[in-house]
């Protein structure tokens, strides 16, 4: 049987690794360097990424942050999850959901909120299977 650590990714090592693996998720990130300086950015503002290693190997990642509202309280929230296309359907994903729920719970947050896309319905078939319910719908403009 596979036996996979769940850690958050925090070296560069880790983050260059991480670059490769969130390109899946989100192509329009360059190269990994505006990819790592972007994470840093973050961080200040308290996103974390947490990845499923076999071997050494990233197989799967989050990209979150703790944050407070008048909707939610205090709640996680997921920016980014993704699993590369070899070890989909494993249940890899489901994996980084229960560790986010747990840390969310670690952090004193009462949801664990993210969005998807409206075509993604593989996504959003997962999401359900992980007990989150769709609540709403995400609206944008784009200022540049």
């Amino acid at each position: 049987m596979a036996t996979f650590e769940i850690h958050n990714i925090e070296s560069e090592h880790e983050l260059q690794t991480a670059y490769v693996l969130m390109r899946e998720l989100r192509p329009h990130l360059a190269d990994a360097e505006n990819f790592i300086a972007r994470v840093h950015r973050q961080a200040e503002q308290g996103y974390s990424l947490k990845g499923v290693w076999q071997d050494h190997e990233l197989l799967a990642l989050a990209g979150y942050r703790i944050s407070e509202n008048l909707i939610y309280a205090r709640f996680l929230y997921v920016d980014d999850l993704v699993t590369a296309p070899r070890a989909r359907s494993h249940g890899l994903g489901a994996k980084l959901i229960d560790a986010l729920r747990e840390e969310a719970r670690c952090q004193n947050c009462t949801h664990l909120v993210l969005d998807t896309g409206l075509g993604n319905a593989l996504g959003q078939r997962f999401y359900y299977r992980q007990g989150l319910l769709a609540a709403g719908m995400h609206f944008r403009q784009s200022l540049v």
